[in-house]
């Protein structure tokens, strides 16, 4: 799912492929879309973006002079499990493209698409940040730890930070839990706890009240010079500073989408730099909510009761060259037989003089084949993968 390094680097993208268009008409959507309609016209407008923790805001400004008269309008986009930005030609559409911002004439018209292919994802032409969410990790660290008054973010209220809040009790669940609530952590997600857990060697089911607590209580030496305090935090950040700096580390990769190279390429920056999240020999466990949190070593005095955590393997500890046969034999055609059957076809089959590796599955005759049975194949329909919800996104800012 996108987190808040995502939105950053959309933020990011949107504004370097849109400056200088000239983007012009209605706002389009697909008619497949469940989100609300856009009602914004202009015969030329700019296209400007800001990312805050897992919200994007879309500004379209119209241009002196255009027509209609229009105000600028905002947009708030929350990304679900696959949402993103894509420039394109207005006559080579990408699939899944559910809301579409067209460039005016004459020159070759273009499209901003905002592509979803889940549609998970939502946008509100109210253009406010989402009520409840608190200050972004990424970019209001001050407000977000809950140093300092007065520095909060206009839309956050007060209470809408971590230190100052530790009797809250969102506190008294896990620390992997904790860390996916977006009234305390709002840029947060999946991957990124995992990375911050397993950085400082944080259990992922400790109670998040008692190692937030240590924060309040570490203090350095006053006889540290300014340059001597900010080297000891450099050097050993704690789970706040790593909330900021671990996202910080996703955007300085680029890629993730919105790099120079599309495709597999711009993805492998930040698969290598991975740690802990889905890499082999961690382990994972499911939280309360379902979500699969990966660590090493004990899971946390609040880990579900009997559940296993499961270890992802290697590809080649999955399957070395002596545990199975290099090339799996093919599936058979043949229906269900009796036990006396298999074993007359095996008899016959080592008499028959070995020509070829390939079997001719015996057909099955029409008459006696039931209605709707496949005569040449016995292999399965393949069954339909549901897709995992994602929770919190549409409604409670409390999950991701």
């Amino acid at each position: 799912m996108p987190e808040g390094p995502e939105l950053h680097l959309a933020s990011l993208f949107v504004n370097e492929t849109c400056r200088g268009l000239v983007f012009g008409g209605c706002v389009e959507k697909s008619s497949v879309s469940r989100n609300p309609e856009v009602p914004f016209e202009s015969s030329a407008y700019h296209i400007s973006a800001c990312a805050r923790g897992k919200e994007l805001r879309l500004t379209l400004t119209p241009a002196p002079g255009a027509q209609p008269p229009q105000e600028p309008l905002a947009l708030v986009f929350r990304f679900g499990m696959s949402g993103s930005f894509q420039l394109a030609p207005a006559h080579a559409l990408p699939p899944h493209a559910h809301l579409r911002f067209y460039t005016a004439p004459p020159a070759p018209r273009l499209a901003l698409c905002f592509v979803d292919i889940r549609r998970f994802g939502h946008w509100d032409p109210g253009g406010e940040w989402q009520p409840g969410r608190g200050p972004c990790v990424l970019l209001e660290y001050e407000q977000f730890r809950g140093v300092g008054v007065g520095l909060m973010h206009p839309g956050c209220l007060s209470r809408e930070n971590v230190l100052r809040n530790l009797s809250d009790k969102a506190f008294d669940r896990p620390i992997c839990e904790a860390l996916l609530d977006q009234r305390f952590f709002n840029g947060i997600g999946n991957y990124l706890r995992a990375e911050i857990l397993y950085r400082l060697k944080i259990p992922p089911f400790e109670k998040a009240r008692a190692v937030l607590e240590a924060l309040q209580q570490h203090r350095l030496s006053p006889e540290l010079t300014l340059s001597q305090k900010i080297r000891a935090k450099l050097q050993n950040p704690d789970l706040l500073e790593l909330c900021h700096l671990v996202p910080k580390e996703v955007v300085q990769l680029g890629g993730k989408g919105y790099g120079p190279e599309h495709g597999e390429e711009d993805f492998a920056a930040f698969r290598a730099w991975l740690r802990c999240y889905g890499v082999p020999g961690m382990s994972s466990l499911r939280d309360r909510h379902g979500r699969t949190i990966w660590f090493q070593g004990d899971p946390g005095p609040m880990a579900p009761k009997g559940s296993k955590s499961r270890k992802k393997k290697s590809q080649a500890t999955q399957q070395g060259p002596e545990d199975g046969p290099k090339d799996p034999p093919p599936p058979s055609k043949a229906p269900p037989r009796t036990r006396r059957a298999q074993r007359h076809l095996t008899k016959t089959a080592t008499q028959q003089p070995e020509a070829t590796g390939l079997q001719q599955a015996p057909t099955v005759p029409e008459k006696g084949r039931k209605k709707g049975q496949q005569t040449t194949s016995g292999l399965r329909r393949p069954q339909k993968i549901k897709a995992d919800a994602s929770p919190g996104e549409s409604g409670t800012a409390s999950a991701s």
